[in-house]
């Protein structure tokens, strides 16, 4: 059995009645991905820049990297690949594209959330006036049906 089928029946054991309801099975293995890959990514952060970085600035001669960007760099594609690997064979595994064609999809869905967090956060924060953390709320939800609706119609389409 790959570790496919082993991590989609084990999401699929918690896919019961209220939630069975409220959202479609891919939807729901589509959010227990994102969660995961987001919980790996936040022990991956922890684990460099408290272990690896050591919290110290970087001097690489040409620029000083802070040590909470330098482990975002570093993390970025640790959960880039695991993320797309989570949707590619778990969340969207129904998809017949090829993993070359997928993989630069994701690439450019991927810059495409990360340009709208931070357009949603300038326009929230810095024109509207809103707090930061319930803009960072909001921002969050609408960038996760971005994601969603970009990797269902788009990076993993049938």
């Amino acid at each position: 059995m790959s570790a496919a089928s082993v991590i989609t029946k084990a999401i699929d054991l918690f896919y019961v009645y209220p939630l069975s309801k409220m959202f479609s099975r891919r939807v729901f293995r589509y959010a227990a991905c994102g969660a995961a890959n987001m919980a790996l990514d936040t022990l991956w952060y922890f684990i460099i820049y408290n272990f690896i970085v050591c919290k110290r600035y970087v001097d690489f001669g040409i620029v000083v990297i802070s040590p909470h960007i330098l482990s975002l760099i570093i993390v970025f594609p640790i959960t880039f690949f695991t993320g797309f690997w989570l949707n590619r064979n778990v969340a969207f595994s129904a998809t017949h594209i090829s993993g070359r064609r997928q993989l630069a999809r994701y690439l450019l869905t991927v810059a495409g959330s990360i340009l709208l967090n931070y357009v949603m956060m300038k326009l929230l924060v810095e024109g509207a006036g809103v707090w930061a953390t319930p803009s960072k709320m909001i921002t969050t939800l609408v960038c996760a049906v971005y994601s969603y609706l970009a990797g269902r119609y788009y990076t993993f389409a049938k």
